[in-house]
């Protein structure tokens, strides 16, 4: 089961995450085998983490769940929130398998938050090769629709944003993203 987690940071917190970082890193380490992407969200005006993106192969919820929750930051309060949900790969590769490489061009997350029926099922043809990462959030039981998750590159926010629908959404988000991990 593949799952989505998002960790957003609390103000004023990049000392700690700096100071967890080594620790985070060697948490991360343990997924290695399990992880489809990841990467910090950075703020537009001077690249400050402002949360940490993961997306894993795990068993269930419960273990979802727990790697969420058990990871150092979190432990510390580095975040202020966490969002997890059930999630389907539909390129079916890792960020590792990503043909544009782990540097180069603006990359984005782009979170859909849904409202309604189903949108966006299937990657958008057009720009698939700049797509990195890109799914359904789904329910724990994987029953029920709840948004969009994609990461990609893109040249701005503008564009990274058209990989959505208009208007199937009740919000949608877009944060500056890095691959993450050890180079």
């Amino acid at each position: 089961m593949e799952f989505f987690t998002y960790h957003r940071d609390r103000p004023h917190s990049p000392a700690l995450r700096a100071e967890l970082l080594e620790e985070h890193r060697s948490y991360m380490d343990g997924f290695a085998a399990e992880m489809i992407a990841r990467g910090p969200t950075l703020s537009e005006s001077d690249g400050t983490p402002t949360g940490s993106v993961h997306i894993l192969d795990l068993p269930d919820p419960a273990a979802a769940r727990a790697f969420a929750f058990d990871e150092p930051c979190y432990q510390a309060g580095v975040y202020r929130d966490v969002l997890l949900r059930r999630w389907r790969n539909l390129l079916g590769r890792t960020m590792a398998e990503f043909p544009g490489g782990r540097t180069g061009g603006n990359r984005y997350l782009v979170l859909g938050l849904g409202a309604g029926a189903a949108a966006d099922l299937t990657p958008p043809p057009p720009g698939r090769d700049e797509l990195i990462a890109y799914g359904p959030l789904l329910s724990d039981d994987g029953s029920a629709w709840l948004g969009t998750a994609a990461l990609l590159r893109a040249p701005d926010p503008d564009t990274a944003r058209a990989v959505l629908t208009e208007h199937h959404y009740a919000a949608v988000e877009v944060h500056r993203w890095q691959f993450g991990g050890r180079a």
